[in-house]
Formats: structure tokens, C-alpha cells, sequence
């Protein structure tokens, strides 16, 4: 599935299963939510925080989905075409960045 498909497929479910969209502050709340679950497991299971056994059985693959969505459906009620959006950062990248880490003594 391309980021372009995902994003009309986010939509299709968003108009008839979910019935509409929430507005984008309430979406942009629920993003910084889902993000803040991908950073509990993450300092837990890859950081030095202790993990708990109720987050042993967290899915990290679904928690990142989660931002996934909430983000595709941000996308969609802003009129952002992530596919577009993606390959002009990655080309911002790749002119503004082409040296730089490279050159950085920090990850030689």
C-alpha cells in the first residue's frame, strides 16, 4: 500500500465507519497522545526506565500505526498529499544534508 493509498483508505473508513472526521485540534491532541504511548514503550523497553508488566505486552508496531493514522487523517482534513510532502523533504534532505552528518565527529 503507497502512503497515497493509506491516506484514501484512512478516509473511506473516517466518512462511513467512523462517520466523520473530529476537528483537527481534537485530532492533533490525539496525535500527541499516540505519540506519547510509542515513547513509554520506547524509554521502557529501550531505555533505562524500568518496564512495568502490564507494558510488557504492548505492540509497538500498532502504537506506531496509531500516529500513523491519526497523522494520514490530519493530512487528509488539511489538504496535505503526504506522498508529495515526503518526497519534497526528502529532498530538502538531500540538498541541505548531503555533508553534514558526514561531517559531524559525533557519529564517527
Amino acid at each position: 500500500m503507497t502512503i497515497e493509498e493509506a491516506q484514501v483508505t484512512v478516509d473511506k473508513w473516517i466518512t462511513t465507519v467512523g462517520v466523520r472526521y473530529f476537528d483537527e485540534m481534537t485530532n492533533t491532541a490525539i496525535l500527541m497522545e499516540e505519540v506519547g504511548e510509542v515513547a513509554r514503550i520506547m524509554a521502557r523497553r529501550y531505555g533505562e526506565q524500568s518496564e512495568k508488566e502490564s507494558d510488557k505486552q504492548k505492540d509497538l508496531g500498532d502504537e506506531m500505526a496509531d500516529v500513523l493514522w491519526v497523522l494520514m487523517c490530519l493530512a487528509n482534513q488539511t489538504g496535505i498529499n503526504l506522498t508529495e510532502a515526503f518526497e519534497n523533504n526528502l529532498l530538502k534532505k538531500n540538498k541541505r544534508d548531503i555533508t553534514r552528518h558526514k561531517n559531524n565527529p559525533k557519529l564517527g
